[in-house]
């Protein structure tokens, strides 16, 4: 197939979940306090992303906690979203170096191998996704991966997203720390390839809230199946409605001051 992607977009409802997630992007970039203080509701979001990464890695602690929370994995998904912004321009012309700072950032105090794949079949299986694939098929599906992100589709950027996360999640490339890469370069996906742009949807929140929903759509996704993939695509434009909901959330709350 000469573009995956958009044979993936027009995959049963998937139009119509995406179309739905974009709508509700638009109405909170019309938010009034976006005029003058978008880079603070784009902290706030970081913020609440990082902390929600953390949770469904296992290690959930509440907001107004963050700053005194020393656990590795709270610290390290603190990095990462701190780092994003920067890493915008690289993603798309080198993929493969973002993902190793990713995860340079995520696992520091986790493991000795910082950017470096996994060189054995073991891998933590925090969603219960079952076993990582070995080391040679993830070789070859990162390699796929980097070809979805440096070339070009007429998919919505929101798609692309969905399968770089689904794609990073089950294959638990380095072996640490892999969920907070993966959600991480969702959310940076959705930057720059245009869906938001100044990173304002709280989308690792949205994965959070929907519960049980995350592993059960990753698990349909990894059926391969054409109904499958769907699932897991609606599933991410679930999430970014929600993680919209929250950064219209703060907008509000900023506004009442």
């Amino acid at each position: 197939m000469s573009d995956p992607l958009a044979v993936i977009a027009e995959l049963p409802g998937v139009p119509e979940a995406v179309t739905d997630a974009r709508k509700a992007v638009d109405r909170l970039y019309g938010h009034r306090v976006l005029r003058r203080k978008s880079p603070e509701v784009s902290a706030r979001s970081a913020l609440r992303g990082a902390r929600a990464s953390a949770a469904l890695d296992g290690v959930d602690v509440p907001l107004e906690a963050i700053p005194e929370v020393t656990d590795p994995v709270v610290q390290g998904a603190l990095r990462v979203s701190a780092e994003l912004g920067r890493l915008g321009p690289t993603w798309r012309a080198a993929p493969r170096q973002v993902l190793a700072r990713l995860h340079t950032l995520a696992a520091a105090g986790l493991t000795e191998r910082l950017g470096r794949p996994r060189g054995a079949a073991e891998a933590p299986d925090l969603l219960g996704l079952g076993a990582a694939p070995e080391p040679e098929e993830t070789v070859a599906r990162v390699d796929g991966l980097v070809g979805l992100v440096t070339g070009t589709s007429k998919a919505p950027a929101l798609v692309l997203a969905a399968i770089v996360h689904a794609e990073l999640a089950v294959l638990r490339p380095f072996g640490s720390a892999d969920g907070v890469v993966a959600r991480a370069a969702e959310r940076l996906t959705l930057v720059e390839f245009g869906l938001d742009p100044k990173s304002l949807a709280a989308v690792e929140l949205g994965h959070l809230e929907l519960g049980a929903a995350y592993p059960e759509s990753l698990k349909a996704y990894l059926s391969g199946t054409p109904d499958g993939v769907a699932v897991w695509v609606r599933h991410c434009a679930s999430a970014v409605t929600l993680g919209v909901r929250e950064a219209t959330a703060i907008c509000e709350a900023m506004q009442r001051g």
